[in-house]
C-alpha cells in the first residue's frame, strides 16, 4: 500500500478509536473524578493504537466493518493501556516515563494509578458484553471475544507473560528461547487477540483466523524485537522514555543476548512471515501487510 494511503487510514482508525475511548471514559464524570481523570491520562495519551487497529483492520480484510469491531477494540485498548500503567510502577518497572510524559502513578499516586489500572481492565470486558456489542455481533461471538480478551490478558497470557519477565531477572543465564516465551505471552498474546477479535466480529471462517494468528505471532515477536533495539539506538525525545533503560536495570533483551546486527536481521524475517501470512487474502491484506512493514522500521 502506498505510504500516505496507509498513514491516512492509520490517522483514520486511530480517530475513530479515540473518539469512542473519550465517549466511553466521560471528562465530566463527578463522583469519580480522580478515578476517570488517571483513568483518561493514561488511555488518551496518544500512541501508535496498534491494537485496536489491527482488530479494525482484520474485521475488514475478513468482510466486516469497522464498526462491528468497535467494541473489541476499545476493550483490548483498555486492557494494554491498563497494564502500561501497571507495568510502570515501582513494584513492576518502575518507570517514571510514559510517553514523554510522567507516568501514571508519578502523575497521580501509586494507590490511584493501581485503582485505575483495574478500573480499565474491569471496564474492558464492560464494554465487549455491553448491549451495543451484542447488538452488532449477536451474543455468541460477543461472548467468544470477552472469552478470547480473558485468555489474553490473564494466566495464560500478559499476566503469565509478566511472571516470567520477573523470574527472568533472578537467572543466571537468559536464553533467546526462553526471552522468546516469555514475550510470546507478555507482549505477543494481546497482538495475537487483536487479529483473532477482528475475524471474530467479522465472523470469519477459520483459514482466516489461522492466518491472523500466524500473522499476529510474527509480528507479536517483531514489535518487542524492534522495541529492544529502539532502548539501545531510539531517540529519548521520539520515544518518549529514557533511552538504555533496559542495561539500567540490568535487563537482558534480545539485543544483549543476539547482538544489534542479528537482531534487525530477526526483525526482518519475521516481518517477511507475517506479510507471507496474509497473501492469500491478495489486495484486501494490503494495509495489514504495510503495517508490518512499518512497524518493523518505526523510531518509536
Amino acid at each position: 500500500m502506498e505510504k500516505t494511503r496507509f498513514q491516512a487510514q492509520m490517522r483514520e482508525y486511530a480517530k475513530f478509536v479515540n473518539a469512542q475511548l473519550d465517549f466511553l471514559i466521560p471528562e465530566e464524570a463527578v463522583s469519580e473524578k480522580p478515578l476517570y481523570e488517571s483513568m483518561r491520562y493514561s488511555l488518551l495519551a496518544g500512541g501508535k493504537r496498534v491494537r485496536p487497529v489491527l482488530v479494525l483492520g482484520f474485521c475488514k480484510m475478513c468482510g466486516g466493518t469497522e464498526g462491528q469491531a468497535l467494541p473489541f477494540a476499545c476493550a483490548l485498548e483498555m486492557i494494554h493501556t491498563y497494564s502500561l500503567i501497571h507495568d510502570d510502577l515501582p513494584c513492576m518497572d518502575d518507570d517514571d516515563l510514559r510517553r514523554g510524559r510522567p507516568s501514571n502513578h508519578r502523575a497521580f499516586d501509586e494507590a490511584t494509578a493501581l485503582l485505575a489500572g483495574d478500573a480499565l481492565l474491569t471496564k474492558a470486558f464492560e464494554v465487549a458484553l455491553s448491549p451495543e456489542s451484542i447488538t452488532q455481533l449477536g451474543a455468541s461471538r460477543a461472548a467468544e471475544g470477552a472469552y478470547l480478551l480473558a485468555q489474553a490478558a490473564g494466566d495464560h497470557g500478559m499476566i503469565a507473560g509478566q511472571v516470567l519477565d520477573l523470574q527472568n531477572d533472578t537467572l543466571p543465564q537468559l536464553t533467546a528461547q526462553r526471552l522468546q516465551q516469555t514475550d510470546a505471552k507478555k507482549t505477543g498474546a494481546l497482538l495475537r487477540a487483536a487479529a483473532l477479535l477482528g475475524t471474530i466480529a467479522a465472523g470469519a471462517e477459520k483459514s482466516a483466523r489461522q492466518a491472523a494468528a500466524r500473522y499476529a505471532d510474527a509480528l507479536g515477536l517483531a514489535f518487542q524485537i524492534q522495541d529492544d533495539i529502539l532502548d539501545v539506538t531510539g531517540d529519548e525525545k521520539t520515544l518518549g522514555k529514557p533511552i538504555g533503560s533496559d542495561a539500567e536495570h540490568g535487563k537482558r533483551t534480545y539485543v544483549s543476548i543476539l547482538g544489534l546486527s542479528a537482531a534487525r536481521e530477526k526483525v526482518q524475517a519475521l516481518t517477511e512471515e507475517a506479510v507471507e501470512a496474509l497473501a492469500p487474502f491478495g489486495e484486501r491484506a494490503d494495509f495489514l501487510q504495510t503495517l508490518a512493514q512499518a512497524l518493523a522500521v518505526r523510531e518509536h
